[in-house]
């Protein structure tokens, strides 16, 4: 009688955090849309905002093209703005789990996991206008007339940007997993190589295929690496 009754309440906790992590979803979904609205009424300030050093217009090939633009720069500021409410609906539900100790150190990454998103999106938005988007000009030294689409035109950009705001979460990441015991840096250095290869097969994928423009991107992502280590060493310390 008494061990049905233990499983009974454990199914009903059970339940219970189940409905939770539902409303918890379900309130971040909510707050997606709402700014997924704002994105798509303020469109063509966010789109100028992109194109304004553009010294060519861009083409559209389709009507599709322009409820696409819709769709995606809405979607972008509904990502951008999602990040720490989403971050802060997750420590929400695991903060039961949690001392009073390990509470107030990790609320400090949610602003943290914010910034470094927009500092990741900057970056890659500035090697792609700075470094990639030139170097692709040049090679066509004036051998044809060069039209570039709307949709085209933004795929690739963030094909660039997205992955490096990602990438650019790294740091904050490694500190919260050696916080709660998953990661040690001794780990992260014995896995290193296989660590630089991937960011750098990463930043072969979002460049264009030249040795010394892959190597300018891949060397940041190596530096955010060994940043995350010595980030890691600190937070293991401290416990």
């Amino acid at each position: 009688m008494e061990n049905e009754q233990n499983v009974s309440e454990k199914e009903m906790d059970m339940v219970g955090h189940l409905s939770e992590l539902r409303n918890r979803l379900i309130f971040t979904a909510v707050w997606f849309l709402v700014f997924f609205v704002l994105g798509f009424i303020y469109v063509k300030e966010i789109y100028h905002f992109f194109v304004m050093d553009l010294d060519f217009k861009l083409a559209s090939t389709s009507p599709g093209d322009i409820i696409w633009i819709y769709f995606t720069m809405a979607g972008l500021v509904g990502l951008v703005a999602t990040i720490p409410v989403l971050a802060l609906q997750i420590w929400l539900f695991v903060r039961p789990a949690l001392t009073d100790k390990e509470r107030k150190a990790s609320i400090a990454y949610i602003p943290a996991l914010f910034i470094l998103f927009l500092v990741g999106l900057a970056f890659g938005y500035i090697i792609f206008k700075e470094l990639i988007f030139p170097f692709l000009l040049n090679l066509n030294d004036g051998m044809f007339h060069i039209i570039f689409t709307v949709d085209k035109y933004f795929h690739f950009l963030f094909r660039v940007t997205i992955p490096f705001a990602i990438l650019f979460e790294i740091p904050v990441i490694a500190m919260f997993l050696t916080k709660i015991g998953i990661l040690t840096p001794a780990f992260m250095k014995k896995t290193r190589k296989y660590a630089y290869l991937v960011l750098v097969i990463v930043g072969a994928a979002v460049t264009p295929p030249d040795f010394i423009l892959q190597l300018v991107v891949a060397i940041p992502l190596i530096l955010l690496y060994e940043v995350s280590i010595y980030l890691s060493g600190i937070v293991y310390r401290k416990k």
